[in-house]
């Protein structure tokens, strides 16, 4: 079971097109000015089945994308995550996650960590900085933040930043 702080349908802000958001219960972080410190605590919630939450986003026929946000995806990395993602796939939708690591922590991760940056199609990496925060950036809330093509950044090995103009238009 995935323990999740809520859902939203069909959120514009999470990612280009409408996506079904996924804010999972738990976040190591505690970044100063975060928009979402109820999902802090690692207890609370509600458990949610793989299965369950892709039936979900599916309630959407419009729905084009699915979105990890929180508290902290890579927190709960591991099998049910991964089932979660792989079913996210199978029915045709892009997977993106937010998360507080940088991509360079995460290649350092746990196993499970590794996994799941592998099954993603973008990342958006690092802290929330209030000193960094900017209403117009796109998908980000601090320049500090990346938008990077997972798998293109995995074969290089190093970061490397989505450069479709649905997720970035013009990124600084």
């Amino acid at each position: 079971m995935l323990q999740v702080a809520g859902c939203v349908a069909d959120s514009i802000v999470d990612g280009p097109g409408l996506r079904f958001t996924v804010f999972f219960q738990g976040c190591p972080h505690h970044c100063p000015g975060c928009h979402n410190p109820e999902t802090w605590p690692f207890e609370g919630g509600q458990a949610f089945t793989p299965e369950e939450l892709v039936a979900m986003a599916k309630k959407s026929p419009l729905c084009k994308g699915v979105t990890l946000s929180g508290g902290e995806p890579f927190a709960q990395a591991g099998e049910e995550m991964l089932r979660f993602v792989a079913l996210c796939r199978q029915a045709g939708y892009e997977v993106a996650s937010y998360t507080g690591y940088t991509f360079e922590q995460l290649l350092e991760g746990t196993e499970a960590q590794k996994a799941l940056l592998a099954a993603l199609d973008t990342l958006i990496d690092g802290p929330f900085v209030q000193e960094e925060c900017s209403l117009e950036l796109r998908f980000r809330g601090s320049r500090n933040q990346r938008i990077l093509n997972v798998p293109a950044s995995l074969a290089a090995a190093a970061p490397v930043w989505e450069d479709g103009e649905r997720w970035v238009g013009d990124h600084e």
